[in-house]
């Protein structure tokens, strides 16, 4: 099984690296566009980012606190911490993300998790502006070995499970059973529960994988955010 392993601090520049790449990526936005759907049903780009933005600046104790404050909610947590980093414009949550492009703060050592959180959220604003950047292997493999070696806050190693999946522009190889091939960033987005990036999967198991993540969506009001208790929904 290829999995594209890497360090701990391999993963954080990694991280660090696609974070610049979306600041970059929304500096010229206009006001509609920030206030534009994205992947995460009922959030808005600026919400996305603003969601972001809380995650790398939370750390395991504040994490807990938080969730003890919301009982354990994961969107009433998601909330809270969105609306303390929503700034009065958008080129204020901007701000406040550049300045925690090069943070290392999460709530546990899953690095590979919160560079998915980072991959997916990125695509879930660039899928629907029609913005064409994609992540390279480098960063995408690691995050397809995690998604499919463990359930961390979307089902994605349940989603996986008894398939065999294959990158068809990368390295990543996991599992064993009804093959199903694609992109990486297709295979990485469809674990994360993105339904927008199933279609670019084929194979004798895309379509046990296509039912499990639509009936999983089916159950929820949107799909999930990694890492910090949400990859939002």
């Amino acid at each position: 099984m290829s999995t594209g392993k890497s360090t701990g601090g391999e993963l954080w520049a990694l991280i660090h690296a696609e974070r610049a790449k979306l600041a970059e990526d929304l500096e010229n936005l206009s006001e509609e566009q920030w206030q534009h759907g994205t992947l995460c049903t009922g959030w808005t780009v600026e919400q996305v980012l603003a969601h972001l933005t809380a995650a790398a600046g939370t750390n395991q104790r504040q994490w807990m606190r938080s969730m003890i404050g919301a009982r354990f909610r994961p969107d009433v947590h998601n909330q809270r911490r969105l609306a303390e980093h929503l700034g009065s414009t958008p080129a204020q949550t901007l701000q406040g993300f550049r300045a925690v492009i090069n943070s290392t703060t999460a709530p546990s050592a899953h690095t590979a998790a919160y560079l998915g959180e980072v991959l997916v959220h990125a695509q879930d604003i660039r899928h629907p502006l029609g913005l064409t950047r994609t992540p390279g292997p480098e960063a995408l493999d690691p995050v397809a070995g995690f998604f499919a070696s463990r359930d961390f806050a979307v089902p994605s190693k349940t989603y996986a499970e008894g398939l065999q999946l294959r990158a068809t522009d990368s390295a990543f190889n996991a599992g064993y059973g009804f093959l199903v091939t694609g992109p990486v960033l297709a295979l990485v987005m469809s674990l994360a529960g993105r339904a927008a990036y199933l279609d670019q999967l084929t194979g004798p198991g895309a379509s046990t994988l296509r039912a499990r993540v639509e009936r999983n969506l089916a159950t929820v009001s949107a799909p999930p955010a990694s890492g910090t208790g949400s990859v939002a929904q």
